[in-house]
C-alpha cells in the first residue's frame, strides 16, 4: 500500500479535508493531527484507510478501521469516531459510495439471490462493520486510485473499478449486510428499506406505528429490530440524521441556524439549538463563528 499512501498523500488535499475524487461517489480524506472522538454520519459506503487508523463507536461496540481492515456501511449511520493519524504518516484514506443499483446488479451476476444462507439472520446485525483487507481488496483499491490521477482514466475506467471494489466487499464479512441491503426479506432487510426511506425524507414527521405497520411487525418488535440494525431507536436515529444534515448545511453552505433547523424539520429554533449542543458539544451560533473565521 506504499504506493496508495504516496498517491494519495499528493491528492487528498489540505489537512482535516475531503476532497471529491475525479468520479462522483469517491472521496479522498486526509488528517495529521488527532481527532478526538464525536459525532459522524456516514452514507452507505465502503471506507478504506492507508495510513494510520479510525475507530468507530456504535452502541457499545468499538471498531478499527485501518490498513488490514475497512469500514462497510451498508444504511446511513450516525455514530461517533476517533481519528489517528502515526507519528510517521498523517490519516489518509477514501470513501466510496453504494450505488444500491450496481450492488443489486452484481448480485444478479453472483447469482446469489437463491442462496439464503448469504443474507442476514434474524439475530442482531448491525448495518455497520469491518472486513478484512485482503490481498484482492487492496489490489482494486489500489487501481482505482490510479486510475482517479488522470481525467481520462478515471472517465473510462473509473466506474467500473468502483464496481470491481464492490465485489470485493460482497466477498468479504460484510456480504451478508449488502446482500440484505437489496435482496434478503427478513427483518434486516425490512427495515433497513425502512431507514433508507427515513434518511431520504428526514424532514418530514413519521408515525411509528405506520411504519411497523407497513413491515408487518409490531412496535415492539419493530423497535428491536431497528435499535438491532443501528443501534438507535427510530426516534434517535431521525434526531441524529437531522442534526448531522444541519449541521452539513451551517459548514458547507454557511446556512443560519434557524434556516438550517426549519430545513431539516424543527419546528423549535430553541428546541434545535439544544438538541444541537448536546449532541455536538457545542451550540450553532459556536459554530457558525466558527466556520465565519475560518
Amino acid at each position: 500500500m506504499s504506493g496508495m499512501v504516496k498517491l494519495l498523500d499528493e491528492i487528498a488535499g489540505v489537512d482535516g479535508g475531503v476532497v471529491e475524487s475525479r468520479l462522483p461517489g469517491v472521496r479522498f480524506f486526509k488528517e495529521t493531527r488527532h481527532v478526538a472522538r464525536r459525532p459522524m454520519l456516514y452514507n452507505p459506503g465502503i471506507c478504506i484507510v492507508v495510513s494510520g487508523h479510525k475507530v468507530a463507536y456504535v452502541g457499545g461496540q468499538t471498531f478499527r478501521y485501518d490498513v488490514d481492515n475497512y469500514l462497510v456501511t451498508s444504511v446511513a449511520m450516525p455514530f461517533e469516531c476517533e481519528s489517528f493519524p502515526s507519528q510517521e504518516n498523517p490519516l489518509l484514506g477514501m470513501f466510496i459510495d453504494i450505488d444500491i443499483g450496481q450492488l443489486n446488479n452484481l448480485i444478479s451476476m453472483m447469482e446469489r439471490q437463491d442462496n439464503p444462507s448469504v443474507a442476514v439472520s434474524n439475530g442482531r446485525q448491525l448495518a455497520i462493520g469491518p472486513s478484512a483487507m485482503d490481498a484482492d481488496m487492496k489490489d482494486a483499491a489500489v487501481k482505482l486510485v490510479k486510475a482517479l490521477q488522470s481525467e481520462q482514466e478515471a472517465r473510462i475506467l473509473g466506474p467500473g473499478l468502483v464496481r470491481e471494489v464492490y465485489y470485493r466487499a460482497l466477498c468479504g464479512n460484510q456480504a451478508p449486510v449488502l446482500y440484505s441491503l437489496v435482496r434478503g426479506s427478513g427483518s434486516f432487510s425490512q427495515v433497513a428499506r425502512i431507514i433508507h426511506m427515513m434518511e431520504g425524507s428526514y424532514s418530514e414527521k413519521f408515525d411509528i406505528q405506520q411504519l411497523a405497520d407497513s413491515v408487518h411487525m409490531s412496535v415492539s418488535a419493530f423497535h428491536k429490530a431497528f435499535k438491532d440494525i443501528t443501534a438507535d431507536s427510530p426516534l434517535q436515529y431521525l434526531k441524529k440524521i437531522r442534526l448531522s444534515r444541519a449541521r452539513d448545511l451551517i459548514v458547507q453552505q454557511g446556512m443560519k441556524a434557524y434556516l438550517a433547523a426549519d430545513e431539516v424539520g424543527y419546528e423549535s429554533p430553541s428546541q434545535f439549538s439544544r438538541e444541537f449542543k448536546r449532541y455536538f458539544g457545542r451550540s450553532p451560533a459556536e459554530l457558525m463563528r466558527d466556520v465565519r473565521s475560518s
